[in-house]
Formats: structure tokens, sequence, C-alpha cells
């Protein structure tokens, strides 16, 4: 079998897939039988995550959710966090900036200086300040990066020390369950499973962030070039996952 027959064989892709889940399953079993609860949360924002809610759900288990409430995101995100609440009988705990930390960069620079700066500055008091101030409370934490979903995540593991924001008196673990599966994988899981999703999907939004920072994409664009479409791909991570940036080198 060649390495594009999987691709074109709905019983061979089918079987992929099976394989995957199971590296899934034990991959969660496994990260919440080493961290009690209360150590442990899954960072949601998208279809990967409800998938990840929905997998631990049926595995018996339980884990704490939290979301990062930028203060800029769509209203049907907003509906989407409360139709996962309602139907999940999840708690999902929003965190929110520090309010005098946005007041400044607003006065200083406007509400979309991100388009001329670069989105490291707002993305860093809206999101990542408030991230460290809910890791510094963690061991460790689930996400749902895919190594298919941009060029800086094309090798992350399915378990890793977070160098972004382990500390000294904190050495934190990172669980990425679906490291290994494919866009297509997750549409199918949510298919076949009728799981919830953000209607900005069936709109052409497959990566959802930010409102001002987020595009309909084109059907043969990648999935996130819809994210802060005007800068180098390289470069497009909020700092949530900071240590996947690609070094620019110079020529």
């Amino acid at each position: 079998m060649n390495a594009n027959s999987a691709q074109t064989n709905p019983a061979a892709q089918e079987n992929s897939l099976s394989a995957r889940l199971r590296t899934t399953q034990n991959l969660l079993r496994e990260a919440l039988k080493e961290f009690k609860p209360g150590s442990i949360a899954l960072s949601f924002s998208g279809a990967e995550d409800i998938v990840l809610i929905d997998l631990i759900r049926k595995l018996g288990l339980t884990i704490d959710v939290f979301s990062l409430d930028t203060g800029r995101l769509h209203s049907e995100t907003y509906e989407f966090l409360e139709t996962v609440r309602t139907q999940y009988d999840q708690p999902i705990e929003l965190l929110n900036p520090d309010p005098e930390g946005v007041q400044n960069l607003v006065k200083a620079k406007g509400l979309f200086s991100f388009y001329e700066d670069g989105h490291q500055e707002c993305c860093g008091v809206r999101k990542v300040q408030p991230l460290r101030k809910k890791l510094a409370t963690l061991d460790a934490w689930v996400t749902g990066q895919r190594q298919d979903q941009s060029v800086t995540r094309s090798d992350v593991p399915l378990r890793q020390r977070d160098e972004a924001f382990s500390t000294e008196g904190n050495d934190l673990t990172k669980f990425n369950p679906l490291a290994q599966w494919t866009s297509a994988d997750i549409w199918h899981y949510i298919r076949e499973n009728r799981v919830a999703y953000n209607p900005l999907h069936d709109r052409g939004f497959i990566s959802v962030g930010c409102q001002p920072c987020t595009r309909a994409v084109s059907p043969f664009e990648h999935e996130r070039a819809g994210r802060w479409w005007w800068e180098e791909a390289t470069q497009k991570e909020c700092g949530l996952h900071g240590q996947n940036i690609i070094p620019i080198t110079p020529v």
C-alpha cells in the first residue's frame, strides 16, 4: 500500500482513524489518572476541543474546562460556549484579561493596532497573561492542537513539557491528544457522533479566533489562512503555544 492509498481507500482511512482514536483515548485515560482533579484542565475554543470533551465524557471521566474570553470573540462563539455548557452539563471557566492592561493598550494604540504592529502585543494582553495566571495553578493542561493545522504545529507531540509556561516552581505538562488527527478526522467524528460545533464553521471559518483577526477561507486555502492573514505563516501563534513559533532566519 503506498502513501496515498490510505487517503483514497475509505476502509484504510477508517482503520487509521480508529487507531488514532484508541491512541487519544489511552492518552486521556493516562492524563486524567496521573493528574488529580483540579490539577489538570482542558483549554476550550474550537472543534477539536469539543471532540475532546465528548471523548472524555464517553470514557466516563471528567475534567475542568476553561476558555479565554478576550472580549472580542464572535457572538456565535459565545453562543457555542453556552451550547456546550448546557449539552454536557460542563462548567466552563471564562478567563478574562486584566481590564487595566486592555485599557492601556487601547488608549495608546486604539482597537486595531495589530493590523500595523502584529498580533503579539494584543494577544499578550488579552490571551497570554490570563492564560499564564491560570496555568500557574495547574500541573498539566490539555489542548486540541493538531500537527496538520499549520507549519508551526507540524512537530507537536502527544505529550510534552510546556517550555513556554513552565516555571522554576512549576514543571507544566502539556497533552495534545489529537496531535496525530487530521482535519478530516475531526469532522468525521463530529458528523458521526452528532457533536455540536460553532456555526461559523458552516460559513467558511475553519479556524476561529477573535472577530477582527479571523476571516473565512476559500476552498483551496489552508484552514489557518484566515487567522492573522496579513502575517507570515511561521509566526501564526498567539502565544498560547509560543514554543511552536519558527524563528525567521535572516538571508
